[in-house]
């Protein structure tokens, strides 16, 4: 009996170089596209920015397992190519991380 997928919640943070932000919106609008329209696995992806340091950006995410993110969506050749090019906009390294939801009594 196959075990069923545990959805996960990633959560990116990162920093913008602050002029390129406006690259850095592009190749992300970009790549959400090609994301949710080819990988079924993917369930939402969200932007928010910091309003009072817009290159400050928060990236959710929602995924039917974190090995669906890590494996096969990682490997696409629509994600290697935005993480190449994301080195040219990051202003550091993104963390990424990962959130289950848990039920509480209401």
């Amino acid at each position: 009996m196959d075990k069923q997928p545990t959805p996960v919640t990633v959560v990116i943070t990162c920093a913008i170089q602050p002029d390129k932000v406006a690259l850095a919106r592009r190749e992300l609008e970009a790549v959400i596209k090609l994301v949710l329209a080819h990988e079924s696995a993917c369930h939402g992806i969200r932007l928010l920015v910091d309003p009072k340091a817009p290159q400050r950006w928060l990236i959710i995410e929602q995924w039917d397992s974190e090995e669906a993110f890590n494996g096969p969506h990682m490997q696409t050749p629509h994600m290697q190519a935005f993480l190449k090019t994301a080195q040219t906009f990051l202003d550091g390294a993104a963390d990424f991380s990962f959130w289950r939801e848990e039920r509480v009594a209401a």
